[in-house]
């Protein structure tokens, strides 16, 4: 039996991943870890503030009937809240943006409650993910190649309002139906596919629960949202709170793709399956700080905002980080080759051999924080 068959199960017990981290001390480290409130409040509440900011603009301008001025406004909301459903509720998910953990957790829900997204499932896909990044056999949630299902109907719904969905979007068909067939007992692909639900559960079912009950809770605040709007007259509201999620999914898709789009997939070394690249301010907080992907794999636990820092202490062994107009050169030359040769993957050149033994390999190391449920930790 190859590995990419092997069920899941087999997979927890025998597939150990060495990954190999770049050596940091212990105590640095240890610091880099420690998460800030202050830091919490500036990216958390600051995301919400341009939400609420760019909403109120656009509900404003609506009511005005000032209609260029309204588009205008919906595609920057979008553009903001796109960021809400596996970014935001990400990093909060892994519980390393405030100190104070209740805070975390408020945010999350607020997070995932805006964008709907089903943080119980996530959770458990996502610890899959950190263990095995690119090993198809214990990570589907990233299933290479991402960028060969482009089509000039996705880049139609990234740049206006997006149906049916594609890579690193969301679709507010299988969003909407998968929330809705979670809520009714049912795999839905709300936030991973339909199969990797049901793979995920066969082998996590104490955890099924919590994820059915948030669904639940999704489709009545957004209907209450719905029922709200139509009582009041005020049309624009759910396209503000309920249909931002996939309003202008373009910025998204540019910064999010490049995490791991053409990399080497089976490997141990987070250099070769992960790309860091450098944004603008503004893109980089929009974007929770995770163009530093890299580094983010390999000392998951490290508060997003610290990130950077830690970048500059290890960069004597990482790959130099792309720019964005870079890993997509990179990407696009990638795609064509792998039209000739469907097997290629572009392997990043990195400073040191990347023996697992000659990094760091200790518990704090491969902390992921509090993302894994306690069936997984």
């Amino acid at each position: 039996m190859t590995t990419d068959h092997m069920p899941l199960e087999e997979a927890r017990r025998t597939l150990k991943v060495n990954w190999y981290r770049c050596p940091i001390d212990r105590a640095v480290l240890r610091d880099l870890m420690q998460p800030s409130d202050l830091q919490g409040w500036f990216q958390a509440g600051g995301h919400l503030l341009i939400f609420a900011a760019t909403g109120g603009l656009t509900l404003y301008l609506f009511s005005q009937q000032m209609w260029l001025g309204f588009a205008a406004a919906l595609f920057a909301h979008g553009t903001s809240a796109s960021f809400f459903k596996g970014i935001a509720a990400h990093e909060l998910g892994h519980g390393s943006v405030f100190k104070t953990r209740w805070l975390n957790q408020a945010f999350l829900r607020v997070y995932s409650l805006i964008s709907w997204h089903n943080h119980h499932e996530y959770a458990v896909s996502h610890t899959y993910h950190h263990r095995y990044t690119l090993h198809p056999v214990g990570d589907r949630e990233v299933e290479l190649p991402q960028f060969s299902i482009f089509t000039p109907l996705h880049v139609l719904q990234i740049l206006t309002f997006n149906i049916v969905g594609g890579p690193m979007t969301s679709g507010m068909i299988p969003i909407i139906r998968g929330t809705i067939k979670t809520a009714f007992g049912g795999y839905g692909c709300s936030v991973v596919t339909e199969e990797w639900s049901r793979v995920l559960y066969s082998v996590h079912t104490g955890e099924r629960a919590k994820a059915v009950r948030w669904a639940r809770l999704l489709v009545l605040f957004h209907c209450g949202v719905i029922a709200v709007s139509i009582a009041s007259g005020l049309w624009a509201l759910p396209l503000v709170l309920t249909f931002q999620q996939f309003t202008a999914n373009w910025l998204k898709l540019l910064v999010g793709m490049p995490m791991h789009g053409g990399l080497r997939s089976n490997v141990a070394d987070f250099r070769k399956c992960v790309r860091t690249i450098t944004l603008n301010p503004l893109f980089e907080f929009l974007y929770w700080r995770m163009n530093w992907h890299l580094e983010h794999h390999m000392y998951a636990a490290v508060p997003c905002y610290n990130l950077k820092k830690l970048h500059r202490l290890v960069a004597h062994d990482m790959p130099e980080p792309r720019t964005l107009l870079g890993a997509w050169r990179e990407m696009a030359e990638t795609r064509r080759r792998q039209k000739i040769d469907p097997s290629y993957e572009y392997d990043t050149p990195v400073p040191s051999a990347g023996e697992p033994e000659a990094g760091n390999r200790d518990d704090l190391a491969a902390s992921i924080g509090d993302i894994a449920p306690k069936a997984l930790a």
